[in-house]
């Protein structure tokens, strides 16, 4: 694993501007994957408009940056394939097949892919770049979907959303799970995020309705932070103060501060809507959201919560990938950069 710009902050290599040489020329485009339509919508982010779209695998969920950020995958979860993006372009290429890709991960080393079958309730280490499978690693639990890294990359937090709602710690070198926390009972947790000085994973439950303060080294609950209806998506702002919540059934932010571990703020979508997966924009000052039930993309503005447009794409759209991204590498999901 690259060593940390900063070792008291895991994301003091993303800050507003910090583009990788990779990505510098790439033009800036926010990729919407429509779950229920099974295309990509484009958008450009500088005029709030859809400027291209095209057909993927059946169900796509995430838009992912790859490692070396200089390829976008999208997982086609139902279709069992992973499709292509070169980001230079914004056109796809051709479909890799890939057993039950709901969500898609990488080692800190670079070196493996992490799909994350869902609904096989496994983890399939990949080569990162053919997808080549390297070895299966099943999981006590139904429905992982969503993970992140401690701080030096020795192992992963994965969260299982359905039964009884578990999180699992695996080793990441020994590609072997090591460890369980249960929740209670109806828990379901989805995205986890860990936090600036790597002490703390913050992890969303959608029918708690909050965030869950996991202790990352001995791997125990340290607190919960109500949020808001059917929390689901987390996302640090740029300068490592704040913690973004999306709130899927509320329409609604939830701002978490780090240092207090609380909420201090909370944004309202007017109107409602159902925020989602999404990403902070490279300069730190716009919160894209994907509209999971209402066809359409919110951009947020991070200074004020203002809702600065909706925009309409097509049906379902699930993990937004705001692109370029700051940051020397990708550890996957939709913006999960160090």
């Amino acid at each position: 694993m690259p060593p940390l710009v900063d070792p008291s902050d895991v994301y003091a290599a993303t800050r507003p501007g910090m583009l990788a040489p990779a990505v510098k020329h790439f033009p800036a485009r926010v990729y919407v994957p429509n779950s229920e339509s099974d295309t990509v919508s484009v958008i450009n982010p500088r005029t709030f408009r859809v400027i291209d779209q095209f057909p993927v695998g059946i169900n796509p969920q995430h838009v992912v940056p790859s490692y070396d950020l200089k390829t976008l995958w999208v997982d086609n979860d139902q279709g069992n394939s992973l499709t292509p993006i070169n980001p230079a372009t914004g056109k796809p290429g051709r479909t890799i097949p890939v057993s039950d890709p709901y969500n898609l991960y990488f080692t800190p080393d670079g070196r493996y892919a992490i799909v994350v079958a869902e609904r096989l309730a496994r983890l399939d280490f990949r080569d990162a770049h053919t997808m080549r499978l390297h070895r299966s690693v099943p999981v006590p639990c139904e429905g992982p979907n969503h993970m992140d890294f401690s701080a030096d990359g020795r192992y992963l937090l994965a969260s299982c959303e359905f039964g009884d709602g578990r999180l699992v710690k695996v080793d990441v070198r020994r590609e072997k799970v090591v460890g369980t926390l249960g929740l209670p009972p109806g828990a379901s947790p989805q995205d986890v995020r860990l936090s600036p000085d790597g002490k703390i994973f913050y992890v969303a439950d959608l029918e708690l309705d909050g965030v869950w303060v996991i202790d990352a080294r001995k791997l125990r609950r340290r607190g919960f932070i109500p949020t808001g209806a059917a929390a689901h998506g987390l996302y640090p702002s740029l300068d490592s103060r704040y913690l973004y919540v999306s709130n899927r059934d509320e329409g609604s932010v939830s701002v978490i501060s780090f240092s207090a571990r609380k909420v201090v703020r909370k944004w309202r979508i007017p109107g409602g809507g159902s925020p989602d997966m999404g990403g902070v924009s490279p300069d730190g000052k716009v919160l894209w959201l994907g509209g999971r039930f209402d066809a359409v993309v919110y951009a947020i503005s991070t200074r004020n919560g203002r809702l600065l447009t909706r925009i309409p794409v097509g049906s379902g759209p699930h993990g937004v990938c705001v692109y370029p991204l700051s940051g020397r590498y990708s550890l996957g999901h939709t913006d999960n950069m160090r």
